[in-house]
């Protein structure tokens, strides 16, 4: 399976990104074994995660994701094959973010014992707390990676204003530079990505992998109404789909679909490998039928009048 440049990092990516969000939420541990499994053995060999995945599952404190990936990783003695991401800097529990120096070097051991490794490939700067200089949290990272406790880091969910300070200390101070991108960017979200942080991640040359590829599974098309969602987990995340606009999403997704023999999800992650912008979606799957989605979307190709019809119903 091919093999994708993180920015101008070192680090290689798969295709597709696998989500560990879903672990010690929609997966038990072992199903969470059964699946990573499968993703190894279909060349998905990047897995993304984070220190609060999956907090807001009642009696969960974080880091439940990090924890059951950590302890595949030692039973099956594979932790050369696999390109790992994790987070830093969400709200653990005490009401508010931080990506304070002290805070990040002491989370990072938290999740370095989790993920039972001395490495982590990509770690990210998950959440702003908007009010640590960038520079302070540039020299924890700078401190990590002298120590060899982390290879490249990146950025999620920060401003345009706060990634492009970011960016131009890390040139003016000789501090590490953000080398990817992690953004919510879907046929569903666009706007923000595209007009205020796209134009930064290519001046920079940053890798961009985007999270919420389906939309919090909206884009698979099973959820079409109110019913559909009566008894879901992700209820809270789809419900703002659920309007006209949407609908036609849908509608033009299963066109394309039927034309491919493919399923929804993999013409909606399809649309994003085609992005120029983007190196690799992520993308969680909770079953073997989620996880040849994966193998639908690396294996296919939109033309451009597909490709033309998802834009012009997405638009912003």
């Amino acid at each position: 399976m091919e093999s994708l440049q993180l920015g101008t990092s070192h680090l290689k990516a798969s295709p597709i990104i696998f989500g560990g969000n879903v672990f010690g939420w929609t997966l038990d541990e072992k199903e969470s074994f059964r699946i990573l499994d499968e993703m190894l053995d279909l060349g998905i060999t990047m897995i993304d995660t984070a220190d609060v995945y999956s907090r807001w599952v009642d009696g969960n404190e974080g880091g439940e994701s990090e924890r059951i990936i950590g302890k595949w990783l030692k039973e099956r003695k594979n932790r050369d094959k696999i390109t790992l991401a994790t987070k830093v800097g969400a709200d653990m529990g005490k009401g508010s973010r931080n990506i304070s120096k002290n805070y990040i070097l002491d989370k990072v051991e938290d999740s370095l014992k989790r993920l039972q490794t001395d490495y982590i490939d990509l770690y990210f700067t998950h959440w702003d707390d908007d009010k640590t200089p960038v520079e302070e949290t540039l020299e924890a990272y700078q401190q990590l990676i002298k120590e060899g406790k982390v290879r490249v880091i990146g950025a999620s969910n920060l401003s345009a204003n706060r990634l492009k300070e970011s960016l131009d200390a890390s040139a003016e101070k000789n501090l590490p530079k953000y080398q990817v991108f992690q953004p919510e960017y879907n046929l569903m979200s666009r706007k923000q990505f595209e007009e205020d942080l796209a134009p930064l991640c290519k001046t920079y040359e940053l890798g961009v992998t985007p999270y919420f590829s389906l939309a919090s599974g909206f884009l698979t098309g099973k959820y079409r109404s109110e019913k559909d969602m009566e008894d879901s987990s992700r209820k809270g995340f789809v419900k703002d789909y659920l309007n006209r606009r949407g609908l036609e999403i849908l509608n033009v997704l299963d066109q394309i679909s039927e034309e491919h023999q493919v399923d929804n999800a993999a013409v909606a992650l399809r649309w994003l490998m085609q992005k120029d912008i983007v190196t690799a979606p992520i993308a969680s799957a909770t079953k073997s039928k989620h996880l040849a989605n994966f193998t639908e979307a690396i294996e296919m190709k939109l033309s451009s009048e597909e490709m033309g019809k998802l834009d012009e119903v997405s638009k912003m």
